[in-house]
């Protein structure tokens, strides 16, 4: 399979569960499990899946040096990430956040400028702009909030947690390539878990779905939540950043946001509204034309 080919698969499939995750996330926080207890379990399941993983692996050459700065990473943008994700997902309804996590693009592009002094091409400031506009429209008009608690400060999250994540993103691809993925992820998993179990230690650790009777179908799902969106995700993500570009990576944050709306829609997570459509349309038409601006650069 070719290179290309083999990383758009790993993205397509990874943004898929992705997008599926945004639903179950929104089923489970946070009635059955507090947020950061979500994020606590994700991540020690996580960094103990990537330790049995790398048993089995290759034996791994990664500096001290390079294990400083991702244990540094892994505390920083995965912990950051999903603990504004959990809290943005109990906060908000499924389908904004999955409109602000969409422009990731947009922020990997923002930050690569402002830490590799990568220029931006007055191509993809437009399509910076139409995605902003978007956004500000998302925001401004306070869309259907029947299965939110408090949507602005849900979407504020939201927006944080998809700035830290394209952060990780670029960052992150400095060692795709010359570090091993399961390497990778079993230093940044594990720092991350480390910083989520000290936090749980002072404010508590909330999950009624582990105490009393058995509950079944929230257990179902966060099984799901541990082994595909947590583990084959985030193992299938380098793959796509060893062969693409970091902002093309982010570019298929698009197919979490397709798969995250579709479903909310057919549980009845979230009701339709025009304006969402806007918006969609808006920040869809910023990462096609950010998109297209990188093949034009012969970066795809």
């Amino acid at each position: 399979m070719d290179n290309k080919v083999k990383g758009s698969v790993s993205l397509f499939v990874a943004r898929t569960f992705s997008g599926l995750n945004v639903n179950a996330m929104g089923y489970l926080l946070p009635v059955w499990i507090a947020p950061l207890g979500c994020v606590t379990v994700r991540l020690v399941f996580g960094a103990v899946a990537f330790w049995i993983i790398s048993i089995f692996s290759k034996p791994e050459t990664v500096t001290l040096y390079d294990k400083l700065k991702l244990i540094a990473l892994g505390a920083f943008g995965i912990f950051g990430y999903m603990s504004l994700y959990a809290l943005s997902i109990s906060y908000t309804t499924p389908v904004n956040f999955a409109i602000f996590n969409a422009m990731q693009p947009l922020w990997v592009m923002v930050v690569s400028a402002l830490l590799y002094h990568k220029s931006i091409e007055g191509r993809k400031l437009t399509g910076l702009a139409i995605g902003f506009a978007g956004a500000l429209l998302c925001i401004l008009s306070e869309p259907f909030t029947g299965t939110a608690s408090d949507t602005h400060l849900g979407n504020f999250f939201a927006v944080l947690s998809s700035v830290i994540y394209s952060v990780y993103l670029v960052l992150s691809a400095r060692f795709v390539g010359h570090v091993p993925i399961v390497s990778i992820l079993k230093y940044t998993f594990t720092s991350a878990a480390v910083v989520a179990v000290v936090v749980s230690m002072f404010v508590g650790f909330d999950a009624p779905m582990f105490e009393g009777e058995a509950h079944y179908k929230p257990l179902l799902v966060l099984l799901f939540v541990l082994v595909f969106p947590t583990v084959v995700t985030y193992f299938l993500i380098p793959i796509g950043m060893k062969y693409l570009d970091s902002a093309v990576v982010a570019l298929y944050g698009y197919v979490t946001l397709i798969v995250a709306t579709s479903v909310s829609y057919l549980l009845g997570l979230d009701k339709f509204d025009p304006v969402i459509l806007l918006s969609l349309l808006l920040i869809g038409a910023s990462i096609y034309w950010v998109g297209t601006a990188e093949k034009n650069n012969g970066k795809v």
